[in-house]
């Protein structure tokens, strides 16, 4: 498994139709950061991380 920095987190439980870590993800990605979404089922919640030695 590859290191990761968590840069948020956010409940699978959200409203349907409405997709935050991957809005938050893609804001991210806006500004230069190579963030993603990945679900940690551990804790029933979306993840938006940057893998370490990601360029920025």
């Amino acid at each position: 498994m590859s290191a990761r920095q968590i840069l948020d987190t956010f409940p699978a439980g959200a409203p349907r139709g409405s997709w935050p870590a991957e809005e938050y993800a893609a804001r991210k990605r806006a500004e230069g950061v190579p963030a993603e979404v990945v679900m940690d089922l551990a804790t029933d919640a979306f993840l938006v991380i940057v893998k370490e030695g990601a360029t920025r």
